[in-house]
């Protein structure tokens, strides 16, 4: 699903227009951002939480030559669904 395919669904969803639908969109996914880059974790009661990780640094291989690179330290995003996310899924 595409962001516009997302936009059309909560416009139909909630009964707003494709504009208003899609300045909600955009609000939540700052809103998200901002919160992880504050905060670190932004949990949504029985859909899930996103929590910024940090990845250690490590060897890895490139896989067209074989040769060993350095994979440098980063910060990343990981999402673990909700029980009621989990269950509608199933």
């Amino acid at each position: 699903m595409t962001k516009a395919e997302l936009v059309v669904k909560i416009a139909e969803k909630a009964n707003l227009t494709k504009a208003n639908a899609e300045r909600a969109l955009n609000a939540f996914i700052g809103a998200v951002e901002d919160v992880l880059v504050k905060e670190g974790k932004l949990t949504l009661t029985g859909f899930g939480t996103f929590q910024v990780e940090k990845r250690k640094a490590r060897v890895g291989r490139n896989p067209r030559t074989g040769k060993e690179i350095k994979i440098p330290a980063t910060k990343v995003v990981k999402f673990r669904p909700g029980k009621l996310l989990k269950d509608a899924v199933k």
